[in-house]
């Protein structure tokens, strides 16, 4: 039985908060550079060039890449041999982000409740996902979720016989509705499979997968690649003003589901894919 502090936790967090705001994930660094050298229409080139400036200034000047610096969202796997000392993890997790919020000027966006609309004045509480893994470790991954994606995401409850072709149609129709609202160029995370809510939740989670990564299936795999495609061939483009870079990735997370059911949760998430991990 290993022990962890959660003052150990709070900081992690402290910093992840800051971290993931004001420094973009290195793979979606890339996926924005390669997208500028691919693109061939002018303006839509010029769009993803004020993108990659825009990176650079957060980074030099140490500010927020965005003005929405989202609701904390986290995907927490929990060693069953480890021990955590100090506060509920919950609490711990709270307080991180209450900290790293202040500390890092970050906007605070959370409201207590969804139909007052009080702001809580320090982006908490956070939304946390917790699993239950073997080891002694603490893995901590935290993706601020900015709204105007958010906003734009779908869940669809399929039919088993409307099958793959469903999906993908589901996938096109929901980034085709979206436009320019989610603000392209975008990382689409997918969700096949599990329940209503499950759907949604493999959705997001995709959304942290490394985009130069593909799914270990091969039919996913494949579907990915597929949609990534298509997506870009329905010139909406960077900012929604045409060319070629709709998309950066599209990530498909799946589960197993009941057999008279096909659910399909897509997560739209802007070029600003927040996302960073520590281990503990």
């Amino acid at each position: 039985m290993r022990n962890l502090h959660t003052d150990e936790i709070i900081n992690n967090i402290r910093e992840m908060c800051i971290e993931a705001n004001i420094l973009l994930a290195p793979d979606m660094t890339e996926a924005i550079n390669k997208g500028f050298e691919n693109e061939t229409g002018e303006l839509a080139k010029k769009i993803l060039g004020q993108l990659k400036q825009n990176m650079d200034i957060a980074k030099s000047e140490q500010i927020p890449i965005c003005q929405d610096t989202g609701m904390a969202v986290f995907f927490v796997k929990v060693g069953q041999d480890l021990h955590i000392e100090g506060m509920n993890l919950t609490d711990a997790i709270n307080e991180g982000v209450r900290q790293g919020y202040k500390e890092g000027y970050l906007r605070k966006s959370v409201v207590g409740d969804p139909l007052l609309r009080e702001n809580t004045k320090d982006n908490t509480p956070a939304i946390i996902h917790y699993d239950i893994v073997k080891g002694d470790k603490l893995e901590i991954t935290l993706a601020p979720k900015g709204f105007g994606s958010e906003n734009m995401s779908r869940q669809f409850m399929l039919k088993p016989a409307d099958g793959e072709e469903g999906v993908k149609k589901a996938i096109l129709e929901a980034v085709s509705d979206a436009g320019p609202n989610a603000c392209p160029p975008l990382v689409v995370g997918v969700g096949i499979g599990g329940d209503f809510e499950l759907s949604c939740i493999l959705a997001k989670k995709a959304l942290t997968r490394n985009v130069d990564k593909r799914s270990d299936l091969p039919h996913i795999r494949a579907i990915e690649e597929e949609m990534l495609q298509r997506i870009n061939q329905l010139g909406i483009g960077p900012a929604g003003l045409g060319g070629r870079t709709t998309a950066l990735a599209v990530n498909i997370e799946t589960y197993a589901t009941h057999i008279a059911g096909l659910p399909v949760a897509i997560n739209m998430c802007c070029h600003v894919n927040r996302h960073v991990k520590r281990v503990m």
